[in-house]
Order: structure tokens, then sequence, then C-alpha cells
């Protein structure tokens, strides 16, 4: 039985380091931006997400390994430190190539970050605790993400700079480290040898682990898929104007926002298993009836609702991983934020499919993916 209390002075500045997170959302932010300050081409502005994502890719399984050996604590301050130099340096120097350098500075910061809050937030929180604050943390990042926008508007509307959120951010940041490096945090220690990349890959060798990390790749797929096509979508299949179409972008995040907080309060009493299978559900039907929307006003509606439904799915899918080979959370944590660069994949693939065939074709993709959701949620009922 977990005698573990809960302790909100440990709790809440691990929390805050999920609201550091939510700033790699600024890549959109920067597009756009970058886009008219300089008069990039769409190719060349998709630099910017590239600059943020592949680091998820090359440096997760690596920050697993150095984090089983000094530590979640100290291995999470390193990353805001690095998201912090990311977001102030081109506020700065303001060139395209500093823009680069800082957005992959802050990639590199969020990897770090993503690979080590997740399994920190666990240590602080009893076991019985873990869905529902996990999924509370995913609130706490939408947050960031859902403000980010406002801001930056803000910011340039008032002080003729969008740049100054990233000044904002960055102080944020700063001050994330400081709370946390000086609480003092009893972290869980693997007893087993210490990660090495060998034992980390094996682990894809175990079919429950490798099924759940490939769900993370396909989830963030539809994740940043749909953030980044569905103006798109919108535009040319409802004929919508720029401006109401970038604003359903505002509307998912908010349904994120909400579901992970509803998710938060609801894990305390359902089980984690029967509500993976419900979003999984919930989320490939309102992507299936999102593409064929005959209305503006229905697909702003479904907007939110995939950001209600697929909000949770990544909380209890690593919950639900980690809490099977709690012993190897550092490596697990490494190879579920590997995942996360799905986030870069799907998104070309859509492409490809929009530019052969047509917009409609292309969102079906993000259904496929829901698909493996599915399956995944009975068969993690099924094994764990």
């Amino acid at each position: 039985m977990d005698t573990k209390k809960l302790s909100y002075a440990f709790v809440t500045p691990v929390l805050i380091s999920f609201f550091v997170m939510s700033f790699c959302d600024l890549v959109g932010i920067g597009v756009d931006n970058a886009k008219a300050d300089f008069e990039l081409s769409n190719t060349l502005a998709q630099f910017i997400p590239m600059a943020v994502f592949a680091w998820f890719f090359i440096l997760s399984v690596p920050v697993g390994i150095i984090q089983d050996r000094i530590g979640k604590r100290n291995m999470l301050n390193i990353g805001m430190l690095l998201t912090a130099l990311g977001l102030i340096l081109p506020f700065f120097v303001y060139t395209f190539p500093t823009l680069l350098a800082g957005f992959a500075l802050l990639g590199i910061g969020n990897t770090i970050i993503q690979v080590s809050a997740n399994p920190l937030l666990i240590d602080v929180v009893p076991s019985n605790r873990t869905s529902s604050f996990l999924s509370f943390s995913q609130f706490v990042k939408a947050i960031g993400s859902m403000v980010a926008p406002y801001l930056a508007t803000f910011f340039a509307v008032r002080f003729g700079d969008w740049k100054i959120i990233l000044l904002v951010f960055g102080g944020v940041s700063i001050l994330s480290t400081f709370w946390l490096h000086f609480t003092k945090i009893e972290e869980t220690q693997s007893k087993e040898k210490k990660a090495t990349i060998g034992s980390c890959l094996k682990l894809l060798g175990v079919g429950y682990v490798a099924i759940m990390v490939l769900g993370i790749f396909f989830l963030v797929g539809i994740d940043v898929g749909i953030n980044s096509t569905s103006g798109q979508f919108l535009m040319e299949k409802l004929g919508m104007d720029a401006e109401p179409a970038m604003q359903g972008r505002s509307l998912y995040f908010f349904g994120k926002m909400l579901g992970t907080f509803l998710g938060a309060l609801l894990l305390t009493k359902l089980s984690s298993k029967k509500f993976l299978i419900g979003s999984a559900i919930a989320t490939l039907i309102t992507i299936l009836v999102f593409i064929v929307s005959p209305t503006p006003l229905i697909a702003l509606a479904l907007m939110f609702s995939i950001g209600l439904a697929s909000s949770n799915i990544f909380p209890l899918i690593f919950s639900l991983t980690v809490k099977k080979y709690a012993d190897r959370a550092n490596e697990i944590s490494g190879l579920m934020i590997m995942a996360v660069s799905g986030g870069a994949f799907i998104p070309p693939i859509v492409g490809k499919f929009t530019d052969s065939i047509s917009i409609t074709a292309g969102m079906l993709v993000f259904a496929v993916c829901a698909v493996y959701l599915l399956f995944l949620s009975f068969y993690s009922s099924q094994k764990s």
C-alpha cells in the first residue's frame, strides 16, 4: 500500500515545469512572424518547427540515460535553463539564423523537460493519484499554450514587438529553475543497473512498451498535425476566412485545457484503462465527423471536441506504462518522449496526401492514427 502523503510544497514547482514545457508551442507564433519579418518562403519557414522537433528523436533516450545518473530534478533544471536561453537569444539578436538557433535550444530544453518532468511528478504524488496528476499537469501545460498567442498579440499591439513574449517566458523559465532547485525532492532510484542506450532500445523489444510508445508517436502526430493543417482545411474545404480559421487552433487548445482539468477530477474515481478506451473512441469519432463537417460553425465546435477527447491520452499511456514497469521509469520516459517526434513525421505525410489527392485525404491520415489509439486502448486494458 502506498503511504506517501501529498505535499503541495513538492508538487507545485514540478507542475510549474509543465507550464514551461508549453513554451514549445511558441513555434507556431515564431513561424508566422518570421515569415513576415524575414520574407521567408513556406519551405524555409518550416525549418523553425524542424529545429524544435528533431531533438525529441535525437536526444530523448540519451537524456533518459543521463537522468538515471544525475537525477530527475537536476536534469529538469538543465532543461528549463536551456529553454530560457533559447527564448532570450532571439529577443536580443533577431536574425533568422539566431531565431533558428534559439528554437533549436528551445527544442533541446523542451526534450529534457518532457523526459524529466513526468517521472519526477510520479515521485512526488501517491501512486493512486498518478493518473489524475499527470492529467492535471497537461492542464497546466495547456494554459501556457492557450495564453501564448494572446500575449504575443498584446505585446505586438501595445508595444510593437511580439518578441517580448520570448523575454517574459524566458524569465518564467529562470524563476521556475530556481524554485525547483531549492525544493529538495526525494527521488525514486532504480534498483537495477544504470540505463544505457542498449537497455533503452531493448525495451522496445517488449511488446507492451513498443505498442504504447508507438501510441505516443501517433497521438502527437495528430496533435501537431491538427494544429498545422486545420486552418488550411477550414479555408479550402469550408471557405472560411483566414482569421477565424486561425482561431480554430485556440478552440482546440481550449478543448485540451478543459479536458485535462476534467480528466484530473474524473481519474480520481474512474479506471484509467476504461478512461483510455473512452478517450480513444471519442477521438476517432470527432476526427471523422470533423472531416465531413458541413458548416464552419460545426467544424469549429469539432475542433474543440477533438482537443477535449484526446486531452488525457498522453498521461494515461504514460502512467499505465510506468506503473507496469516502475523500475524502468527513466528509460520508458526517454522512449515516450522520443515518440513525440511523431509531430515531425506525421504532418509531412498529411501534406503529401493533400498535394497528391485532396485536403480531405490528408486529414484521413489522422483518422488512421486514431484507429491505432483505439487498438492500443483495448490492448492495454487486456495486458495491464
